[in-house]
């Protein structure tokens, strides 16, 4: 998932940029991997969401470089097109929001992640600031589709939304951030997924994601996750020494 996001910030940057004239007429976007390890992220028409506007493609670790970009191919593939489909049903279903089961925080908007593979469908919706300067860690939903792409369910990811600042205060000589689960006994796709977007941003070191039964530590430096019972973390914490040193 950090892999396709970070691929469309790249190709959302350069779109608007190359082709400002079509600003206006962008209905969406998203990002997917092919089993070859390619990343391809395409942009579609407002009016017409079957219409490719561009597609770029990267490597599988991506970079501000893309690999190549075509504006010349119109028609998605039948991957491409599912994958619109599940999206644009998201959106809808985001926007008119009958139940009111989705949160709306101002100074946020949603970025919406289809995902297909062999066992499932499903879109991703997660939180993103409008502002500079801070992270949002919650208000993030997946909703599920069955092989034909009919809806099947939605459920909610985290209860709240919290906001983590790029910088600590001078006095948190711990360099970590954290966060409690409710929803959940370990930290989330989304939680990992929204901090290494960040990584490059927060000065924060480590991050905990702390519920009844464990603790999650992620450390960002490194990329790396230890999932621990909080009475070992409780025994642990005690020590100066942490899971990482």
């Amino acid at each position: 998932m950090y892999r396709l996001e970070k691929a469309s910030w790249y190709g959302t940057d350069d779109f608007l940029q190359r082709f400002p004239a079509k600003r206006d007429i962008i209905g969406g976007y998203l990002s997917y991997e092919t089993d070859m390890h390619k990343i391809f992220t395409i942009f579609f028409e407002r009016e017409n969401p079957q219409k490719i506007l561009a597609r770029y493609q990267y490597d599988s670790l991506p970079k501000q470089a893309f690999v190549s970009i075509d504006t010349l191919n119109e028609v998605p593939n039948s991957f491409e097109s599912d994958l619109i489909k599940i999206r644009q049903d998201a959106l809808k279903r985001l926007t008119d929001n009958k139940d009111e089961f989705f949160s709306f925080y101002n100074n946020t908007s949603f970025n919406l992640v289809p995902l297909i593979n062999s066992k499932e469908r499903k879109v991703y919706v997660l939180t993103g600031p409008q502002t500079g300067d801070v992270v949002l860690i919650g208000n993030d939903y997946v909703l599920r589709y069955d092989p034909k792409n009919n809806f099947k369910g939605k459920a909610k990811i985290h209860n709240s939304l919290i906001q983590l600042p790029y910088k600590l205060d001078k006095g948190n000589s711990a360099a970590s951030t954290m966060h409690t689960h409710i929803v959940s006994e370990v930290i989330d796709p989304t939680d990992i997924c929204t901090i290494l977007l960040y990584k490059e941003y927060v000065e924060w070191k480590h991050h905990y994601v702390i519920s009844s039964k464990y603790v999650s530590i992620f450390d960002v430096e490194k990329e790396i996750l230890v999932i621990m019972t909080r009475k070992a973390w409780e025994k642990i914490s005690k020590n100066e020494a942490g899971p990482f040193s």
